[in-house]
């Protein structure tokens, strides 16, 4: 299939054009009269040839409002784009069809799809587009706006295939942590998918983005639990900290001179009260240390 580029054609200011076709029919109709009363059919008959061409001619005038272009085709064959603004006239026999250049957007519906781990997933996004190209908008797909619509949801499939919906390492994008770059693969998925029908799409961006009803439950549970462990390590950590410090305090010090069971047991002690989740209630020993 032979690809059709946007080209410029020219066009005719269209309020000259139109006075002109005015002028005609007016000069026409005035002949027709003049010429009828005296009985003279030969000038007659050039009036109405020349109010008949008037308003042919007037066939030519159209509108072009700003951000949008007109497209001409003389009996199928592409001949030009026109993008002056205002009043315009060309040949009476061109075809003419207005493309909007002007940016819209859409929002796809929830998609349920299976992101790169498996889990079914609800997903939508948010697509601004325009159209670059009115030629290639026009005759390299059927209905460019229905193109635009099918075209982006099956790229906003494709690309949470390719995603876990949640981070596992550090270094791995996810569909829910990194909304930036996220956003960047998904137009750049779309933009590859319009590139022929002349679109340009100028922003995309999830609006959307859930486990499936069947398995939020379970799937929120399984983050509360790596929430509460991630926690608890970062808890452990410190308190170890603290219990070192402790202990290399009272040794440096001389404070008190432990033996390794004696150690074990204050190390023991000291992590449960820093590591419990619930107040301590500790036991003094009021009489000798051993």
């Amino acid at each position: 299939m032979s690809e059709i580029r946007e080209k410029d054609t020219g066009s005719l200011p269209g309020i000259p054009m139109l006075l002109a076709c005015l002028a005609l029919i007016i000069l026409g109709a005035y002949l027709f009269i003049a010429f009828v009363r005296v009985g003279s059919a030969i000038p007659a008959i050039g009036g109405v040839a020349a109010a008949l061409v008037g308003l042919a001619m007037m066939a030519g005038v159209y509108t072009v409002a700003p951000n949008q272009s007109a497209v001409m085709s003389l009996f199928g064959k592409y001949i030009g784009t026109v993008d002056e603004t205002g009043l315009r006239w060309n040949n009476i026999f061109y075809s003419k069809k207005k493309i909007s250049k002007r940016v819209r957007n859409f929002e796809s519906g929830k998609l349920k799809v299976n992101e790169l781990d498996g889990s079914p997933i609800e997903i939508a996004a948010i697509v601004v587009w325009e159209v670059s190209d009115s030629a290639e908008a026009v005759f390299n797909v059927d209905d460019y706006e229905s193109f635009v619509q099918i075209q982006s949801e099956s790229a906003i499939r494709a690309m949470a295939t390719s995603y876990p919906y949640d981070q596992h390492s550090a270094d791995q994008i996810s569909l829910r942590s990194h909304p930036d770059e996220i956003s960047e693969r998904l137009r750049h998925e779309i933009q590859e998918r319009l590139a022929k029908a002349g679109i340009h799409v100028i922003e995309s961006r999830i609006s959307h983005l859930a486990y499936s009803p069947e398995i939020a439950g379970a799937m929120l549970q399984r983050q509360q639990a790596g929430a509460i462990i991630a926690a608890r390590k970062k808890i452990v950590e410190g308190a170890v900290g603290i219990v070192e410090d402790a202990l290399v305090e009272l040794k440096s010090k001389g404070l008190i001179d432990l033996d390794p069971e004696r150690r074990a047991a204050m190390v023991s002690n000291l992590l449960v009260v820093l590591c419990s989740d619930k107040a301590t209630q500790p036991v003094v020993n009021t009489g000798s240390l051993y």
